[in-house]
């Protein structure tokens, strides 16, 4: 089977479970397996790991399942040594054959006290898990590509792409760099709320980060939108652009929409504005009859 059946047309993105390993203000309990294995059952096909997380988040998810793909979304080059990342690879690959996905990239500025020449040091991580005792196959791993270098990258050494807030219009464009074979796993923003304004706030409150980041800015500029798009947390234009706002309808058009662009497979990300519910299990269940069986 190859990696693009493994995953389906529809996964899950999120890092609950990622706060949750490391500790981050929040205990992992039994709560975080079951929520795993309840999102195989819905037939979700993947579950992506937000937060930055290491390779080790994934082995609790991988043990509460039997078939669900595991991916990072994505591993912080800057954080983890490449040999270190390709043996704990293969250690999961041993004991979990098929079923782990490395998404790997290379953050950002703001957040990263040593980042510099991002793109090249991407080359030089990729190469370091191509010379590893037990490499880690470019089919089995797929970069966090925006603009068209780090796209090409994602065709020429890797499995493919795993963009982050974009819109259906970059997916288009990113198909086209990648061709036909490579994956186009974009993550696609969602807010369960019939109230638009509403829905709005809470996705400019979630949105507030991205916008302090340059990466994210300069390849929604390059996307067409303008500074006054990005000021006072999002015009309502670029909020409606990015985030898919409304019942179950709606969603699944935007789901729809970003398929017909060239996506294999969307990360849907649901925001609810609780951060006291990490894990959205309702909204996952309401949306599984019309992402995945719809």
């Amino acid at each position: 089977m190859g990696q693009h059946d493994r995953l389906g047309r529809i996964g899950i993105w999120s890092g609950a479970w990622t706060a949750a390993v490391n500790g981050a203000g929040v205990t992992y309990t039994g709560a975080y397996d079951e929520a795993a294995a309840e999102v195989e059952a819905l037939g979700y096909g993947a579950v992506w790991l937000g937060g930055s997380p290491g390779v080790a988040v994934a082995e609790p998810l991988l043990k509460a399942t039997t078939r669900l793909t595991v991916a990072t979304g994505i591993l912080n080059i800057w954080n983890d040594e490449a040999a270190d990342v390709a043996s704990q690879w293969a250690a999961v690959e041993r004991t979990h054959p098929g079923r782990f996905l490395l998404g790997l990239g290379v953050s950002h500025g703001p957040l990263v006290k040593r980042y510099a020449r991002p793109y090249s040091a991407m080359v030089d991580y990729l190469a370091a898990l191509d010379a590893a005792p037990e490499p880690v196959p470019a089919g089995r791993r797929v970069l966090a590509a925006l603009g068209p270098k780090m796209l090409e990258l994602s065709r020429d050494r890797a499995g493919g792409a795993h963009p982050y807030l974009v819109t259906p219009e970059h997916t288009a464009k990113a198909r086209a760099v990648l061709g036909a074979g490579p994956l186009l796993a974009p993550e696609v923003k969602v807010v369960l709320d019939t109230d638009l304004e509403s829905g709005r706030a809470k996705a400019r409150d979630h949105l507030k980060l991205y916008l302090a980041l340059p990466n994210y800015t300069s390849n929604l500029l390059r996307s067409g939108f303008i500074e006054e798009d990005l000021a006072g947390g999002g015009s309502d234009r670029l909020v409606d652009a990015v985030f898919a706002v409304g019942d179950e309808s709606v969603i699944a058009a935007r789901a729809a929409e970003f398929l017909a662009a060239g996506a294999d497979h969307l990360a849907v990300q649901v925001v609810t504005g609780d951060p006291a519910r990490p894990l959205p299990l309702a909204e996952w269940r309401r949306l599984a009859p019309v992402l995945i069986e719809g």
